[in-house]
């Protein structure tokens, strides 16, 4: 029997259809540049309950979505997940291949998660706010 970590109890995550293909892709892509992150987005993509793209909450974040969290340390951030490509720290636009990324992917307000960030730590955040647009790139 695997023992639990803080990183086994994670919270239920809703993912657009169109989403959760184009993700499984780039992830099985980016394995050979960055094996853990993308190994912890195909688990998250796994686990997630997959909704048709008009079906998608509003309030849930997904690629193009705005999300204010706050960390451990109650500091509260402002981000926009994107692709890769679509990335800029200076315009808080964070990929979905980044731990921080994958930790926000398909989340909701109220919602908390532990994520394991690129020094190894562990870290918690909590969602506050989202707002939800269509995401960049979709065909």
């Amino acid at each position: 029997m695997e023992a639990k970590s803080p990183l086994n109890n994670k919270p239920e995550i809703i993912v657009r259809e169109t989403e959760h293909s184009r993700l499984t892709s780039l992830a099985l892509a980016a394995s050979g540049r960055d094996l853990d992150v993308a190994d912890e987005l195909l688990g998250e993509l796994e686990r997630a309950s997959v909704v048709l793209d008009d079906q998608f909450p509003a309030n849930v974040v997904g690629l193009g979505s705005t999300v204010s969290y706050q960390t451990e340390t109650g500091q509260v951030r402002t981000v926009t997940l994107c692709y890769p490509g679509e990335a800029d720290i200076e315009r808080s636009m964070v990929s979905v291949l980044t731990p921080i990324g994958v930790a926000l992917l398909g989340l909701a307000p109220g919602q908390s998660i532990n994520w394991s960030g690129r020094d190894g730590q562990v870290h918690r955040l909590t969602v506050e706010s989202v707002e939800c647009k269509t995401a960049s790139r979709m065909t």
